[in-house]
């Protein structure tokens, strides 16, 4: 069993991703491929232009202006409430808006979180655990957690608790993925110009369905997760039973459909990619908290192909 145990700077729960950062690098020990560091190797990529637009959407931006982490796009308004500026941004306002990275859907890219429809009371738990340092993320949320007001954190929480999450992510079990890189424009893992595969490994790889469209933040469009074969199957195993003591059943605090069940949040549907992201920070404690101590024992005796396979069972459930 591989076990990782270091404390890591990265983006967990809620990631605050700009389109153009500054190198991140794995811990020693981590998979990289759970935490969308760039590539050193950059293939000519997606890169929005002038007047965009995404199908389904009477709305056009200039590329230009949403490209950052101030203005997110809203393509689709009516699919929602009103948005608070914590989220959607503020013109003339250097404020890095949560839908930037979790989209105005709340259901985000891999390098950051699938919110959508999280209780209100998790929601500001898991900020005061950022801005006190219990789960550590000195390089995004941290700082963040620290800068924002209570009001703010309670605004944006109470708007993303009331989205209904859809499913966004298919989980598809293959040796053999498309060939990818993650770029700096956003850390997406897309696959490489020209096409060809590679064995997968031990790993996820998770790609959009369309880059340009989640380069433009597009909500409607999802992504493909590729997972190693029998892993789903494995997963409802041990999500189900627990292993015979490997790991405890998910539904005994997440719900039968492990769509939440109090203030305990929903993980069906969500991204396979953050989901093993958080397992691994749980595991080796980095993502720390008095809620996330009834994590230990489930974490503790799952080896890194438990954990994609449980990622892959969950991300592949309905949402809701």
């Amino acid at each position: 069993m591989k076990t990782w145990i270091v404390v890591l700077s990265l983006a967990l729960l809620f990631a605050w991703v700009s389109p153009a950062q500054t190198p991140l690098t794995v811990p020693n020990g981590l998979p990289s491929w759970a935490f969308n560091i760039p590539d050193k190797v950059q293939p000519p990529g997606p890169e929005p232009k002038g007047i965009v637009r995404v199908p389904g959407s009477p709305i056009e931006y200039d590329a230009a202006k949403i490209a950052g982490n101030a203005n997110p796009p809203d393509w689709f308004p009516n699919e929602h409430g009103p948005a608070p500026r914590i989220v959607k941004g503020e013109a003339g306002v250097a404020l890095m808006a949560c839908g930037s990275c979790h989209l105005m859907s709340g259901q985000g890219h891999p390098e950051a979180a699938d919110i959508a429809g999280l209780p209100v009371e998790y929601f500001i738990r898991q900020m005061n655990y950022f801005k006190s340092g219990a789960r550590k993320d000195d390089s995004r949320m941290g700082p963040i957690a620290k800068a924002v007001s209570d009001e703010d954190v309670r605004r944006s929480a109470e708007y993303y608790a009331a989205l209904k999450p859809s499913t966004f992510v298919k989980v598809i079990e293959t040796a053999t993925p498309p060939k990818t890189y993650v770029n700096t424009a956003g850390r997406h893992r897309i696959p490489v110009p020209g096409g060809g595969t590679e064995p997968i490994g031990s790993r996820i790889i998770q790609v959009p369905d369309d880059p340009l469209r989640t380069q433009l933040r597009d909500p409607h469009s999802g992504y493909i997760a590729y997972v190693p074969p029998g892993s789903i199957a494995k997963g409802e195993a041990l999500v189900k039973t627990g292993g015979s003591g490997k790991t405890i059943a998910c539904a005994i605090c997440h719900g039968d459909d492990l769509k939440g069940l109090g203030e305990v949040p929903r993980i069906a549907g969500m991204q396979p990619v953050y989901l093993a992201r958080q397992l691994i920070c749980l595991q080796n404690g980095s993502s720390a908290g008095t809620a996330a101590a009834l994590m230990k024992k489930v974490v503790a005796k799952l080896s890194e192909e438990d954990i994609i396979a449980i990622s892959a069972y969950v991300g592949s459930l309905p949402p809701q």
